[in-house]
């Protein structure tokens, strides 16, 4: 197996919990007044994102690369539905949420989450449009709550 394989293998199957630890780094780094209001929306938006994910697997089927194509995935996985991927779900929810209170960081979780849904696609396991569907509905949940919730101007109810 050559050494391309073996990194693409290892981000598919375990980067995202590098994208998790930086996550709650973030969260335990910040400053206390803010941990709050980040914990808040964080645990608001993240299972929302689960939520619509879970939905548009359930209306929509994509069956995975490896089914429709008849080849032998790198990474063992069952011949379920891949729309959308959990994995990309998660790390793009991640970065989303650091993305809406420290755009700096959150552009290096983000780069950490397309890099896993590269190798998502290059094991096998996923198709593209799993992958962008995921970052697709991670993105929005994240905008549609921030812009709920943090909203300026008269129509705004506290």
């Amino acid at each position: 197996m050559t050494s391309l394989n073996q990194f693409f293998i290892f981000a598919a199957k375990d980067f995202y919990l590098i994208s998790l630890v930086l996550f709650f780094g973030y969260y335990f780094f910040m400053p206390r007044p803010k941990r709050r209001e980040f914990f808040i929306f964080a645990i608001i938006v993240l299972p929302l994102i689960y939520l619509v994910g879970k939905i548009a697997g359930f209306i929509y089927f994509d069956p995975r690369p490896f089914v429709q194509y008849h080849f032998q995935p790198l990474i063992s996985h069952g011949p379920d539905n891949g729309f959308p991927s959990d994995h990309e779900l998660l790390t793009a929810g991640l970065a989303a949420v650091v993305s809406s209170s420290n755009i700096v960081f959150g552009v290096i979780l983000w780069l950490l989450a397309i890099l896993i849904g590269v190798a998502r696609i290059y094991v096998g396991v996923h198709s593209p449009l799993d992958i962008a569907a995921s970052v697709v509905i991670a993105a929005s949940v994240t905008i549609i709550i921030y812009n709920y919730l943090y909203r300026k101007g008269p129509r705004r109810r506290v």
